[in-house]
């Protein structure tokens, strides 16, 4: 797993509010036991971007949670000219559980978007497309491209499998031809105003909510609402 060097709190960082007022103060009463817990962190207080749930844990220890509960997608980004959206793909990986992050193409990419969270997220390089492929062909992962394509089936109709991975183009080109031939079915989401198309992270995050939709609370697509 790639890990941002430690930094100050994402959410104070630039917004004008005192890091004191972020996260949560040292540990007040008697010391919680447990091997999971940040001996540092229970006496300074804990700033980090983290859930409640994850307050005064050790980073390793979130880590070794989440991993026990990953769900079954991965999601890839091409980037070939250093795409400024990656950041908060891997923001919205780690918000939805993906297994894994794959970058394609140039293997370092900017992580302000991610807000630190890329430092309890998988992250995996494959220099070319072939090698990406050939990984997801050997994992046993339907290639699934999100994209608008002529021959692109919509996304808000489309059976997303649970083992698969999502694969996102960068800002502007999109998707090489050869992620286009290489994915199972590529898919678009609908729009209904002027713009051709949504950033790349937007596009991310739905994609992402959909398979969540699909196959954690278990919603046939189509399917009425209560």
């Amino acid at each position: 797993m790639e890990a941002a060097p430690d930094e100050a709190s994402p959410d104070a960082a630039g917004t004008g509010v005192p890091e004191a007022s972020i996260g949560v103060g040292p540990w007040e009463g008697t010391l919680p036991e447990g091997d999971h817990w940040d001996p540092q962190l229970l006496a300074d207080g804990d700033r980090r971007n983290v859930t409640d749930q994850y307050r005064y844990w050790k980073h390793d220890a979130i880590v070794a949670d989440l991993d026990s509960r990953r769900h079954n997608f991965h999601v890839a980004i091409e980037n070939w000219q250093h795409d400024l959206n990656i950041g908060s793909v891997v923001r919205c990986a780690n918000a939805f559980l993906a297994k894994e992050v794959h970058i394609i193409g140039r293997r370092r990419w900017n992580r302000r978007g991610a807000m630190v969270t890329d430092r309890y997220q998988h992250v995996r390089h494959h220099p070319t497309v072939e090698d990406f492929v050939a990984w997801a062909q050997g994992e046993g992962l339907r290639i699934i491209g999100i994209d608008n394509f002529p021959d692109s089936v919509p996304l808000e109709t489309y059976d997303l499998p649970e083992n698969a991975v999502l694969v996102f183009g960068q800002e502007g080109p999109g998707l090489t031809p050869e992620v286009h031939a290489a994915a199972d079915a590529t898919l678009s989401i609908a729009q209904f105003g002027s713009t051709r198309s949504i950033n790349a992270s937007a596009a991310a995050a739905i994609a992402m909510h959909a398979w969540i939709r699909r196959h954690v609370f278990a919603q046939p697509v189509g399917a009425a609402g209560p």
